[in-house]
């Protein structure tokens, strides 16, 4: 490194840490305690917590040098609220933490205790599916549990990377209030802050001085909030500013991230040239494709090939957290993380005469979706997609047992950025709809005199339905599969005689499950009576209260249809005294429908749902919480037939 650069450098961090200390240190000796009784009434309202202050300051040195400083102080009200006295934050090669310091208070305000050095723990962030990772953690907890108390932690970090900008969320959490939040962001005049408001009033308040620009947004007196059933995800709804850089460093790889195409070009940089494979590796991916003319045939054998040759390990070290690992890499050892594997397959591909893209995705179950519109570092994860001429074939590279061309509720109905050589497009994944999620289930049962209910089941899940069992039955023994359906299933008391599960691999992949169960005391008998629910295995088991307070959009993203086919055989002599009647439901949110017949000594029961995906407004909630209850209430209807 130039010496008189990293003089100079060495020379603005003092600056910067003497100005962000000093200031506080100065602040808080003028400041009176932290005292609970300086909280607003409003501010305690539905709160388990106070944010009694946050400051965020950001400043980029340059593109290879920024300093991040968080000081916040939370009152914790009651034991709910315990989990935001909680202290973390991690470092690497890039980033360094070069201060720390907590404090704890009483509900007087009164200083308690200080932390040491020796008081911050500093453990590995390896986690579970990674053999390597280079960033540990520092974190520490007061464990003070006479309430309420507050918390203050201050701590300035400093990376060697300008990729990431963080964001800010005063208020990210239900039961949180704030009292006080703001961010500063400070940059070279010359430089391009890149940042879009959601729900904030007004711009920010900006300054010059010295060659440098500052940028500051802030909220105050916000109150506690409480979680809504199915509400819009939380930048939609709350205070949020994303930050995200124009040009960037990291590890001597430059960057722009103004466009997805800019941004797009800079991945793709730190994954070209790694596709060669070994000699035997080539020779193996001609012999298996061999004779195949059909593009979709070729992505089917090589697929498997990668599934039954590797395994998923993530490896973090450096820059690794970006940029793959060479195919031979991967071909000697055997396993990769989703970037090493995805260009694995990629590798195997292309030496197969078929063009793929690097695809990066925001992948997980409940994530909420990525700022389209806002260019930036969103993403976690990486697929590969594969365009054919009237189709686009996806590919999850980390699975070894999921089917060529379907991605799970992990990957799919998402932006999602395509990478190659002429940069970064935004693309959907594919969506999966009522059509394709789909339960049919058929019973067969028979009840004794006893009231003991013998059920044959037999159900295929399709689609997004069949991601849960799919999990199940490659990740546990059948001895963990029965303890799951032993607590799983809605019955008093059951024994499971036998079951089994049958998947099909395809494109639209399904899942056949065929169960033996026995149910004691499935019926009431009462005299001549009995009393008996025809809907023996779906019933809803949610129940939603009426809330004409209701602020938030209803926001489905997931659609599903079920199908139930329900016969009883039951003993004989007995005729119907009573039978629920028939429902047809059809509103904005979905379809129910229910039948009952009794034929003989035998009740015949069908049952059909669908639920719609969609937003819809915070004023039909009402609508909802009926048709919901209809549902519940229907699923539990009972006949009544006497003993002739």
């Amino acid at each position: 490194m130039n010496r008189s650069f990293s003089k100079r450098k060495n020379k603005l961090f003092g600056l910067f840490l003497f100005s962000v200390l000093g200031a506080g240190i100065v602040a808080k000796a003028a400041d009176e305690p932290w005292a609970v009784s300086k909280i607003s009434p409003e501010l305690l309202k539905n709160a388990n917590a106070v944010l009694r202050l946050e400051e965020l300051h950001f400043e980029m040195v340059n593109t290879h040098h920024t300093i991040f400083r968080n000081h916040y102080v939370i009152t914790v009200l009651d034991e709910s609220g315990d989990h935001w006295a909680k202290f973390s934050e991690y470092y690497n090669k890039f980033r360094s933490i070069v201060a720390m310091e907590g404090t704890l208070y009483d509900a007087s305000g009164k200083e308690i205790r200080k932390t040491k050095n020796k008081d911050f723990e500093d453990i590995s962030a390896v986690s579970d599916n990674n053999l390597i990772d280079d960033t540990r953690v520092k974190q520490h907890n007061f464990y003070y549990k006479v309430f309420p108390y507050t918390i203050e932690y201050d701590v300035v970090v400093r990376s060697n990377s300008s990729l990431f900008f963080p964001d800010w969320v005063p208020q990210g959490s239900e039961k949180l209030s704030v009292e006080k939040s703001m961010v500063i962001y400070t940059i070279p005049e010359s430089y391009q802050l890149r940042y879009k408001a959601y729900h904030y009033q007004g711009e920010p308040i900006s300054t010059v001085e010295k060659g440098r620009k500052s940028f500051k947004w802030f909220s105050t007196d916000m109150p506690a909030f409480l979680k809504e059933p199915f509400q819009p995800p939380i930048h939609e709804i709350r205070t949020y500013v994303a930050f995200a850089p124009s040009e960037f460093e990291v590890d001597d790889y430059k960057g722009n991230m103004a466009s997805w195409q800019d941004f797009g070009k800079f991945v793709y940089t730190l994954k070209a040239g790694k596709e060669e494979l070994p000699p035997t590796i080539r020779q193996k991916v001609q012999e298996l494709t061999a004779g195949l003319a059909d593009p979709n045939k070729k992505i089917q054998v090589l697929y498997e090939f990668l599934q039954k040759n590797t395994r998923y390990v993530s490896i973090q070290l450096g820059i690794g957290g970006w940029k793959p690992f060479d195919a031979s890499y991967v071909a000697s050892k055997g396993y990769g993380d989703c970037k090493a594997l995805t260009n694995f397959m990629y590798s195997l591909l292309k030496e197969a005469g078929i063009h793929s893209d690097y695809t990066l995705v925001r992948a997980g179950r409940n994530i909420g979706p990525i700022n389209h519109e806002f260019p930036s570092q969103q993403f976690n994860h990486v697929i590969l997609s594969v365009p054919l001429q009237k189709d686009t074939v996806w590919l999850e590279c980390t699975s070894q047992t999921l089917p060529a061309g379907y991605l799970s509720d992990f990957t799919c109905d998402r932006f999602a950025l395509v990478v190659n050589e002429e940069g970064g497009k935004l693309v959907r994944t594919p969506r999966y709809g009522i059509r394709e999620n789909l339960q049919v289930r058929n019973i067969r049962a028979l009840l004794d005199e006893d009231a003991v209910l013998q059920v044959r089941s037999s159900t295929v899940y399709k689609g997004l339905q069949q991601d849960h069992y799919h999990e199940l039955i490659h990740g546990l023994s059948k001895d963990k599969l029965k303890e799951f359906l032993q607590d799983e299933l809605d019955f008093a008391t059951y024994d499971i005689n036998d079951f089994e599960y049958k998947p099909m691999v395809s494109s639209s992949p399904f899942i056949r499950e065929d169960l033996s169960i026995t149910v004691s005391n499935y019926a009431n008998l009462t005299g001549k009576r009995l009393f008996i629910v025809p809907n023996v295995m779906t019933r809803k088991r949610l129940r939603l209260l009426d809330d004409p307070d209701r602020k938030f959009d209803i926001f489905f993203n997931y659609e599903f249809r079920d199908i139930d086919t329900v016969e009883i055989e039951l003993p004989s002599g007995y005729i119907m005294e009573s039978v629920p009647q028939d429902i047809k439901i059809h509103n904005q949110f979905g379809k129910y429908n229910c039948s009952y017949k009794l034929e003989g000594n035998r009740i015949v029961y069908l049952r059909e749902l669908e639920q719609y995906s969609g937003r819809f407004p915070a004023k039909d909630f009402s609508e909802l919480v009926k048709f919901n209850e209809s549902i519940y209430k229907a699923d539990r209807a009972r006949m009544v037939l006497v003993k002739n």
